[in-house]
């Protein structure tokens, strides 16, 4: 295996995967810390420390590190999600050692300043308001909310105008301080890269992260619910979900191919059901988010008022027909679906190094292609109607939905049509 990984004297890893044939390289900074690790009051910090992180070190302005990679031809960039924020690069190969300056360099020295902090401020409320103004994001933060109320885990990103606005330097400079600790950073990197230059450079540049683990984050408490919010709109976006299951528990590949059979693709149950033959709208699908300690199942549609109403229980109909057992054809498509988006990361350094960085935060290693497909193969028809079953009729329901929402029926009723076995009557 051509993965190799190395833990330095602060518990930082570094987690590298060569392609030989490439001439360009990617790698990244991943922190095992995200939106999830916020008090109430630090709401949206995670999501602004990764956008201040380019504002200025003190050696490099803000125009200094935009300019010094692009002059490389190189580009960086960020993002934050629910349980880590990654840094990430993509250089030429010669390049590498550039990018990982510039990424310890925003990492350990920004200076946080004020007027810049202002200005980024502005920017997120106004992404803020973006979101807001769209239903096909607006529906993701009501259902998050609904399924852990008064959790970190089930409250927006971004945070809210308000929380963000009251951020000052120092706050940024303590958040990073108690959470950004080396045991829970790992450094990956594909491509055209060497191993143990990288470690070296790590190990020069990155030594500042103290070799302490941060504060824990409280265990998920998934609870289900129904938040909606009626908007004139010609489409309503609908969101149904139930308990999943987090990462590494023995169903997680079978949620994971639940998922694609019911609305995976063109061919899946509810693409070929609720569009091809009712024709009730133009898009739906089904998903399956993980996080370390619990997961969401669910089911996402967008319809006209007029077609809502038979839309929720022909959902409700196929998540039944699924419990009571899917083909052979279906799981092969489904698995095969599943192996070809391994088998195209491999193919590509960027997707890569995210992957095996966070496998490392994950799993504490990285695993093989070969041990993944093994995982999807030993999934049985059984372990997909147990799953459906247990999900559909166990789980309390979490409904969301945004616009002209009136014919929609409860998240209560469908609990109670799904229990009893039949979806059959009209909203």
């Amino acid at each position: 295996m051509s993965v190799r990984v190395t833990k330095i004297d602060n518990g930082l890893t570094v987690v590298t995967d060569a392609m030989p044939r490439l001439e360009t390289a990617a790698l990244g900074v991943w922190i095992g810390v995200g939106s999830r690790a916020e008090k109430r009051h630090q709401h949206g910090i995670s999501h602004l420390l990764e956008h201040m992180a380019f504002k200025g070190t003190r050696r490099r302005t803000a125009r200094m590190i935009a300019e010094e990679i692009e002059a490389a031809g190189g580009e960086v960039n960020a993002a934050t999600s629910v349980e880590n924020t990654a840094y990430y690069a993509r250089v030429l190969k010669a390049d590498v050692p550039l990018a990982l300056d510039i990424l310890s360099d925003i990492l350990i020295d920004s200076v946080f300043d004020a007027g810049e902090l202002r200005r980024e401020q502005h920017v997120i409320v106004q992404e803020i308001g973006a979101a807001f103004d769209s239903p096909d994001d607006r529906v993701f933060d009501l259902f998050q909310e609904a399924a852990y109320p008064d959790q970190a885990l089930g409250r927006s990103i971004l945070g809210t105008q308000d929380a963000v606005s009251g951020f000052d330097p120092d706050a940024l400079r303590h958040y990073l301080d108690v959470h950004y600790k080396g045991p829970a950073i790992v450094i990956g990197a594909a491509g055209a890269i060497d191993h143990d230059e990288i470690v070296r450079i790590a190990t020069e540049r990155f030594s500042p992260f103290r070799a302490e683990t941060g504060p824990s984050v409280s265990p998920a408490r998934y609870v289900g619910g129904e938040k909606t919010e009626r908007r004139p709109l010609m489409e309503a976006q609908v969101t149904l979900g139930f308990e999943g299951r987090p990462f590494g528990h023995e169903d997680y590949f079978a949620a994971q191919l639940f998922a694609s059979v019911l609305g995976g693709g063109m061919s899946s149950r509810l693409f070929q059901e609720v569009r091809e033959n009712r024709g009730l709208c133009y898009s739906v699908y089904a998903f399956h988010w993980a996080f370390s300690d619990t997961g969401l199942f669910a089911i996402h549609a967008a319809t006209g008022a007029e077609d809502l109403g038979e839309l929720m229980p022909v959902i409700g109909q196929e998540l039944l027909k699924v419990a009571d057992g899917i083909g052979a054809d279906e799981l092969d498509r489904a698995r095969n679906q599943m192996k070809a988006g391994l088998l195209m990361a491999l193919e590509s350094p960027a997707t890569r190094a995210g992957q095996i960085a966070r496998q490392i935060l994950l799993y504490g290693r990285p695993l093989t292609t070969e041990e993944l497909t093994e995982r999807i193969h030993a999934v049985t028809l059984a372990d997909i109607s147990r799953l459906a079953g247990e999900i559909v009729t166990r789980s309390t329901p979490t409904l969301a939905a945004v616009g002209p929402v009136e014919t929609l029926i409860s998240a209560d009723e469908i609990a109670e049509r799904l229990r009893s076995g039949s979806m059959a009557l009209h909203g």
